[in-house]
Formats: C-alpha cells, structure tokens, sequence
C-alpha cells in the first residue's frame, strides 16, 4: 500500500475518475443561499459540536419559549371565529336586525376573506419578518375583532367578517413555517398536533366563557349587550396575546432574544438535518412551477377541500338533534318584574338557552384527545400520516352510529356527532408535512397557501350548500329571543308557553323553518328525518375520500424515499457543501 502510494506520488495525472453530477438546480441556484448562511460565515470555518445533552437542552428551552405562547394564539385563533355563534345567542342578530339568511352570509364571508388574502399573506410570510409580521397580523386582527361591539347593521357586521378573515389567514401558514425553522422534521409532527390541538380547547373554554357572560349579564344589569361583551373580551385578549408574541417570538434563531450567541448557532444547526434551513426572502418562480407541477401539492389541495365540506353538514346535524330530542318549552315571567324565571329549557335534556353553550365542550375534548394521541403515536412510530388515519376512522365511526342508531338513542346518537371531532388528525398531519417534507421557502409557501385555499373553499361550499342558518348556537337564539320578547310584553301576566320551533305562530321563528335544509351535496331534507341518510352518506363519503387521498400521498413519499435514497447511495452522487 505504501509503494503505491509512492508510485501516484511521482506518476502523470491521469483523470481517471467518474463523472459526477450535481443537481443542476443546485448549481443554478447555489449563489442565493439561505438565511442559516449567515450564521456559518460568521464562525470561520469553526468546528461546531452538538451532543446529545446541549440538544435536549436546547429544545427544552425552545418548548417553553415558543410552545406557549403558539397554542395561545391558535386557541384564540379558533375562538375568534367562534365568537358570531356565542353572539348570536346574546341578542346579536336583533340588535343589528340580521334578517333571512344574512347571519349565514357573515359565518360564509369570514371565509371569502381568508380566501381572498391567502396566497398574498404567504408571499408577505416570506418577504417580510416573519415573527413581526404574525405579530402584527394577531393585533391587527384582535383590534377588528373587539371593533364588531361598535358595529350597528349587517353592513358594518360585512367589512369586520372580511378583514377578520383577512388577518386571521396568516396564523395557520405563519405557525407552520415558524415550527420548520425550529424544530427538526422528527419533533415537527407532535408540535403541529400540541398547537393545534388548542382549537379543542378555544372550543372548550369558549363556551365556558360565553356562559360565564351570558349568566352574569342575566342576575347583574350592564350598560353593555352581552354580546358586545364578548367580542370586547376576546378582542382586547387577543391583542394582549399578539404583543405578548411579538415579545417572545423571533424572526428566526439569529435574534431569538432568549438565547445566548452560542446558542443561537447551535439551534440553527440542529435542525440542519431537515435540508431546508431557516428562511429565504427572495422569491424563486422555479419553486412555484415546481409546486404546481408536483402532484402531491394538489392532492393537499383536495384532501383539504374534501375533509371541510361535512362541517356545515354536521353543524346542521347537531342542531336538529338536539331540537329533535324533545319538545322546547319556553318559560317565562311567572310574576311582574320577575326575570330570574324567564328563559328556555329543553325539556329533554334539561338545558336552558345559557347552558346549551357548553353543550360543544365535549366536542373540543375529543379534538384535544385525538390530535395529541395522533402527535404521540405519529411521534414514536415515525408514521405519522399512518397514525393519523385513526382520527378520520374514529369520525367515519361516528357517523355511522348518527345514521345507524334509532331516534330514540339520541345520546348514543350525540356521542357519534362528539366522535366526528377526531377527524382533524389527517388534517394536522398534512398540516405538519407541509412543514417538514416541503423544501425550498417560496415553495412550502406556496403549498401552504394551496393546501388553505383548498380548507378555505371547502368551508364555503359546506356553508353555502345549506340553507339552515342554524347551529347549535343559532337554534338557540332563535328560542331565546322568542323568550325575551314574550316576557317583555306580557311582564304584567303570569304565564307559561310552550312551542315547538318547527311550529311556531312567532314569525321569526317560523320564518326560520323555511331555512331548513332543503339543497346542497350533503342536505339534510325533512323528509329524510329522522336519519337523513343521504346527508350522512355524503359525509361519510367525503371522510372515506379524505381518507383514499392520506394513504396516496403516504405511498406517494414512501416511493419517493425510497427513489432518493437510491439516487443518494450511487457513486456518482455528489452532495455539495451547504446545500441545504
């Protein structure tokens, strides 16, 4: 060995090496590198030491900062769009004179907004500071939001549900990227479901707050609506969240304030191992093409699409359970001045108006339950959109029991609709993949924007395919104002009405009947009562569909693992210095 190295020492040169090849898109496109550049110009070539100690430190320090704070925001996320069907159970829709299907349109308008700004919002996430930038988004659109309590007719109630929207489309894409750059493609799933998991609770304690408003605006007066009060408390809460974020929540690791200088460079270089650094500002037309003309793109687009047209639908289903369980009994005044006594009480199940508020809590533990099982399962197995299909099977599940159960079995029937709620964890688990598995910065932009255009549409064909304006919320409204108007014009009579809302001589409420489902894809007509199995198999056609496209992109990635590896493993495979 010795003497042949001796002979090539004083051998001609002879090239007699392979060819190697190098991704020509890398060598096109080498010269604009990423942020993370910057921090291994600044070391000079130092070796940089990463043990398995200073790691685990590291994110312990990054959980505690960045998971807080994240979940939150996403929790206020939810409760904000929330907040018009706690309001409307206040008096919301006669105070601004909402009439025919208007209140519909403002849940529907929300969503043509966050339609409308998706893509613009994605390009800004990556033009702009991204932490400063969804700081500003989560103020300016807790300021909208506490703004609706000014609000005085259904054409003021418009412009706050678009911009609303509007802001609010930077949380989701904006949270997305924020846990690529910080976490590593392994803890990236189980983050996505813990942030996300908060919409269960903005579900949960959303409720329990409205109730809380609604009971003590009813035994102490206030010079305030109770609705106004809400969107007073969660807007002023949501701008202090948004400050709060701005504080804590950095552009990248170069100026996370919380960490030292060494510790920023340490945490850029544990999540080297996703090849996708931390953030580039230019915009690359390439990187669009790419995400166009990659299928697995567009079949995000689809699932997103799919999976959100049975919310309306099961919206609806709630609502007609519940009216359907018994007969409503309105009780009001039994003497003169005498308010404690006036209200709604469904005689079936014993709720009034206020504590059918909180009749959705269950609701949001099962999404809680559902997408931390899925973030730990995903997790420890290293499957996670695999694991994930145990969510929609769950939903899928439940359905089954709303169609299949007898009328009379309405609480096995109300666990299936809480059973549907475990369907988010493919949802999330896409979600999380956008987050790990899509490189290059202008194209996980772009394949976030498609993937939420694609939530975005779906909602809206979901909403408008129906013309019952009610949820549960709503329903409630409807019986609830009844109330307070009787009272207030037989206060000085002792009595006791009891109606039912599918017939009632009040014209509101009957007015109401005639926006019932009567079209759309998954309607659920009178004369399919009491199952509505048309409607119900639509939607379990749609989760088994959402279902079909989780396993093609699964199989997708696995034959494109397997066909890099391949590549990766061949000798005149060059990987260049800092590609990533």
């Amino acid at each position: 060995m010795v003497d042949a190295e001796k002979d090539a020492a004083v051998a001609p040169i002879v090239d007699i090496a392979p060819t190697k090849h190098v991704d020509p898109t890398l060598e096109k496109h080498g010269h604009d590198a990423d942020e993370a550049m910057k921090v291994f110009e600044d070391i000079h070539g130092e070796a940089i030491e990463l043990d398995e100690a200073t790691n685990r430190r590291l994110l312990r320090t990054i959980d505690w900062h960045m998971m807080p704070i994240m979940c939150c925001v996403y929790g206020m996320n939810f409760l904000d769009k929330t907040t018009l069907s706690y309001a409307s159970v206040m008096g919301l829709k006669q105070d601004l004179n909402l009439q025919g299907d208007q209140y519909q349109w403002l849940g529907s308008l929300f969503y043509f907004g966050y339609l409308a700004w998706e893509y613009p919002t994605n390009r800004l996430l990556q033009r702009l500071p991204l932490g400063k930038y969804s700081a500003a988004c989560i103020v300016i659109w807790g300021l909208i939001l506490a703004c609706f309590a000014a609000v005085e007719n259904f054409s003021g109630a418009i412009a706050i549900r678009i911009f609303l929207g509007i802001f609010e489309s930077a949380v989701t894409p904006g949270f997305a990227l924020i846990t690529s750059q910080w976490y590593t493609k392994k803890e990236q799933g189980s983050r996505v479901n813990i942030w996300f998991s908060f919409n269960g609770v903005g579900q949960i304690l959303g409720g329990v707050v409205a109730y809380g408003i609604a009971i003590g605006t009813k035994h102490h007066e206030s010079s305030i609506a109770p609705w106004k009060i809400v969107f007073l408390f969660t807007g002023v809460l949501t701008v202090v969240l948004g400050l709060i974020f701005l504080w804590i929540v950095p552009d990248n690791q170069l100026n996370a304030r919380w960490l030292k200088k060494e510790d920023r460079v340490l945490a850029v270089a544990r999540v080297r191992v996703n090849q996708q650094g931390i953030g580039n500002k230019h915009f690359k037309m390439y990187q669009v093409k790419e995400a166009l003309m990659d299928p697995i793109p567009w079949a995000f687009f689809f699932y997103a699409l799919i999976a959100d047209i049975p919310n309306g639908g099961l919206t609806n289903f709630f609502s007609l359970l519940v009216s359907s369980s018994s007969s409503w009994e309105l009780i009001c005044c039994k003497s003169p001045g005498d308010l404690s006594n006036a209200g709604i009480q469904i005689t079936g199940f014993g709720f009034t108006a206020e504590q059918s508020l909180i009749l959705g809590v269950p609701g949001g533990v099962v999404e809680v339950i559902a997408l931390l099982l899925n973030g730990y399962v995903g997790h420890i197995t290293n499957q996670r959109l695999l694991s994930s299909l145990g969510g929609l099977a769950t939903a899928i599940l439940g359905v089954i029991l709303i169609v299949a159960l007898p009328e009379s079995y309405n609480v096995g029937r109300l666990i299936g609709y809480y059973m549907t709620q475990a369907s988010p964890t493919s949802f999330v688990a896409l979600l999380a993949m956008i987050s790990s598995n899509v490189a290059g910065y202008t194209k996980k932009t772009t394949v976030a924007a498609m993937y939420l255009i694609g939530y975005c549409v779906g909602n809206i064909i979901g909403k408008l395919s129906k013309k019952i304006p009610m949820d549960t919320h709503e329903l409630v409204s409807c019986l609830q104002q009844a109330s307070w108007r009787q009272s207030c014009r037989l206060r000085a009579k002792r009595w006791k009405v009891a109606c039912l809302c599918q017939v009632s001589s009040d014209p509101d409420i009957a007015n109401s009947k005639s926006h019932l489902p009567t079209a759309g894809p998954q309607t659920f007509r009178p004369q399919d009562a009491p199952h509505y199995t048309p409607a119900v198999i639509t939607i379990i056609v749609c989760y088994f569909l959402s279902l079909c496209i989780t396993v093609f992109i699964w199989w997708w990635y696995r034959r494109e693992n397997a066909r890099k590896a391949e590549i990766q493993a061949r000798p005149d495979y060059v990987r260049l210095e800092n590609q990533e």
